[in-house]
């Protein structure tokens, strides 16, 4: 097998040839077909901070879909042939793959069953990455955390990768949806699909009365002004980690009784319903590809901010 391995901070990432891996007696062995390119990834090659939680050498990458080749002797929820998405993160043991294990930047991964959900067969393995993370941790924050439902005013700040689906999400629920972006392109896109309002200034989502907010930005002020914008009694729910510090107006926080609640990740379950509502037709983020062999200037990209929505490496 081949893949892209991550050493140590600030040094390319590798391109390694290893025996390919057998399955434990928990675990499947996938053909991998797609996976995505993440922000999360930029910031392991580049930033020290991350590296306390990554396990060098690896394979990075986790957002990943592909098809069941082998199976472990205990394994009896998927069989050889299967095509499958992955969850990032194995939900008995929190460990992460592309972090504590290798990951899905790579021809062949072995992963334990149990982080498996079953990919339909009119969803593609483009989708079924893209939904593994940037769904799954956009359909968390927003319907449980956040508890979003049909008829329920719901702002969404941010119509990046994870933006996008929480946006297109909400819509097809049945919520009234109010965003907030700098970008024109990205608030077009937005009214595109069937929001109510798009603003450049979050100030401007506070004339709504809005239950709920999700900042996927998480720029400092962005966070303050989601503070002020929700409704008394409202809640926000922070996702987004554009710098990892935020200045709050306790005074608004405290009188207006507003729920502050941080979110990371999901479940496979969260990943499930996401591929539900690309099952729909209706789910319409926007997906650009690259080659498995130009992951790394995918990332240079990724990083430069020149990727609108996800950028994904797919494979034949």
């Amino acid at each position: 097998m081949k893949g892209w391995q991550f050493t140590e901070t600030d040094t390319p990432l590798k391109l390694v040839e290893q025996a390919d891996p057998t399955p434990k007696p928990d675990e499947v062995i996938l053909a991998l077909k797609a996976s995505g390119l993440c922000h999360t990834d930029v910031g392991i090659l580049h930033d020290p901070s991350w590296a306390p939680m990554v396990e060098s050498p690896v394979i990075i990458g986790h957002e990943t879909a592909g098809v069941v080749t082998q199976v472990g002797a205990d394994v009896t929820n998927v069989k050889v042939g299967d095509r499958v998405a992955v969850s990032p993160q194995n939900p008995e043991t929190g460990k992460t793959i592309g972090a504590f294990r290798d990951g899905g930047y790579a021809d062949v991964l072995a992963v334990p069953a149990v982080q498996l959900v079953p990919l339909p067969q009119d969803v593609s393995f483009i989708q079924g990455a893209a939904a593994t993370d940037a769904g799954m941790s956009a359909y968390h924050p927003l319907f449980v955390v956040g508890q979003a439902k049909k008829g329920m005013k719901v702002g969404i700040i941010g119509i990046g990768g994870l933006g996008q689906f929480a946006t297109n999400m909400a819509v097809i629920a049945g919520c009234d949806v109010y965003v907030a972006d700098t970008k024109a392109s990205s608030r077009d896109w937005a009214m595109q699909i069937g929001v109510t309002a798009a603003y450049e200034n979050i100030s401007d989502l506070a004339q709504h009365h809005l239950n709920l907010i999700v900042d996927f930005a998480g720029f400092d002020t962005t966070t303050n002004e989601a503070i002020k914008a929700v409704k008394p009694g409202g809640t926000v729910v922070l996702v987004g980690m554009g710098i990892l510090h935020s200045t709050i107006d306790t005074g608004a926080l405290i009188f207006n009784n507003i729920k502050l609640i941080g979110n990371s990740g999901g479940t496979p379950a969260d990943i499930a319903k996401v591929l539900d509502f690309f099952e729909t037709g209706k789910m319409h983020p926007m997906l650009e590809t690259t080659s498995y062999d130009q992951i790394p200037e995918g990332l240079v990209r990724v990083q430069n901010g020149d990727v609108k929505g996800r950028l994904i490496a797919t494979r034949d």
